[in-house]
Order: structure tokens, then C-alpha cells, then sequence
């Protein structure tokens, strides 16, 4: 299942109380902000989820898959997203060492 802009609204209004129209305003203020910055060339790194950046790609030879002719691609921007280690950590079930385990250290606790 895919998670949408309506999903993350519905998210929000579940768990903050927010109204609905609250809840889209602050799911599309996010992103604005996110599109701009990235439109203006900066980074948008969020702490514990990923990077998000613009690269550019050059000019190359690529092909119509419709016809098969030849071309030449357009220099570009693209978005790319690196995901931070918490989040891969999440994603692959690995638990995260942020708590320390004193249990074996101190039988006392």
C-alpha cells in the first residue's frame, strides 16, 4: 500500500487531534518548504529519516523506447534520497543501540 498526501493528513489528524483542514495545511506547508528549498539548491536533511538533494545529470545518448530511434537526453536536475542508518536500521528490524543495557553490567537494576 501506498502512503499518500491524504494518508499522512489522516495520520496527522488521528494522532495530534489536528482538524482536517488543519492537518492538510501543515502536510502542504511541509512540503512547500521541502520543494523550495530544494528548488534554491539546498539539501533537506531530516535527522533520523534521510537526505534529500538535486544532482545534476549531463547530456547523453539515449533512445525513444517507442521507436527505437536515437536522441540525445537534455542536460537536467534530479532529486535523489539517501535514507539516514536509523532508517535503514527500521526498515531492516535491526534495533537501534540508543538505550543502554545495564542489565548485564549491574545486577542490581
Amino acid at each position: 500500500m501506498t502512503l499518500t498526501k491524504s494518508g499522512i493528513k489522516d495520520a496527522i489528524h488521528k494522532e495530534l487531534g489536528f482538524t482536517n483542514n488543519k492537518s492538510a495545511e501543515l502536510v502542504e506547508l511541509i512540503l512547500e518548504i521541502i520543494k523550495r528549498s530544494l528548488q534554491s539548491g539546498e539539501d533537506v536533511m531530516i535527522s533520523g529519516f534521510g537526505r534529500f538533494n538535486v544532482k545534476g545529470k549531463n547530456e547523453r545518448k539515449g533512445r525513444n523506447p517507442a521507436t527505437g530511434e536515437a536522441m540525445m537526453l537534455s542536460k537536467r536536475k534530479v532529486v535523489t534520497f539517501r535514507s539516514s542508518g536509523v532508517l535503514r536500521d527500521k526498515i531492516n528490524g535491526i534495533e537501534s543501540d540508543s538505550s543502554l543495557d545495564t542489565s548485564s553490567s549491574d545486577p542490581s537494576f
